[in-house]
């Protein structure tokens, strides 16, 4: 097991510092000492300790900015904040290769344009892996989702590190396995951060589904 991957792990050993990461990985934007102290209830020192710990081991990423927009003289010094890595952690003994493999099966679909078997046979895996609400289907798929007026978004998407490579098959391919689990209502809507697809909360999922494929 690489160096980085066992740091990572034990970071999150300690529950506080586990709740910390989980605090920041909800928030889905950067945040600040304060604010995580502030919502778990903890000092800003304790809060400080763990949110460094955890960007040592590469979990958080740090930036510098002044809060609230203020610039220019007397707008005070930059706060430091922190937000959830984009680096993707797996622990596994032995390691195992699944990344590769996925990327090897992509640049397959890529190169044959068998895309449309690709998508039928993610919407049969998204059917048998359908349970609970909508809310519980996307969080047992792995997704992170948030509520954004009448849809749901999500933070995360867990092909990211394949679909940077292989957008067109991967991103197809995480469309139609929604679908299937779903029975619709899901859709293509990219941002600049998170999963490109978006899901509708309409209980009937009656609104456009915006298949694609």
């Amino acid at each position: 097991m690489p160096d980085e991957q066992i740091d990572a792990l034990g970071a999150l050993a300690d529950p506080r510092r586990r709740a910390v990461y989980e605090h920041v990985a909800a928030a889905g934007g950067a945040v600040s000492r304060d604010q995580v102290a502030e919502a778990l209830g903890i000092g800003r020192t304790l809060a400080a300790h763990h949110l460094d710990k955890l960007a040592e081991a590469g979990l958080l990423d740090v930036a510098f900015a002044r809060l609230g927009g203020r610039s220019g003289p007397g707008a005070g010094r930059p706060s430091k904040l922190y937000r959830r890595s984009a680096v993707e952690h797996s622990v596994s003994l032995p390691p195992r290769g699944y990344r590769v493999l996925a990327e090897v099966l992509a640049e397959a679909v890529d190169e044959a344009g068998i895309e449309p078997a690709l998508y039928a046979a993610a919407r049969r895996t998204g059917a048998r892996l359908a349970g609970g609400s909508v809310e519980e289907t996307l969080r047992g798929l792995g997704y992170e989702p948030y509520a954004d007026g009448d849809v749901w978004r999500l933070r995360n998407c867990p092909f990211d590190s394949v679909a940077r490579t292989h957008p067109g098959a991967v991103c197809g391919a995480n469309l139609a396995l929604l679908q299937g689990a779903l029975g619709g209502g899901a859709r293509i809507d990219p941002r600049p951060e998170g999963c490109c697809v978006a899901v509708d909360r309409d209980p009937d999922g009656t609104k456009n589904n915006g298949s694609l494929l």
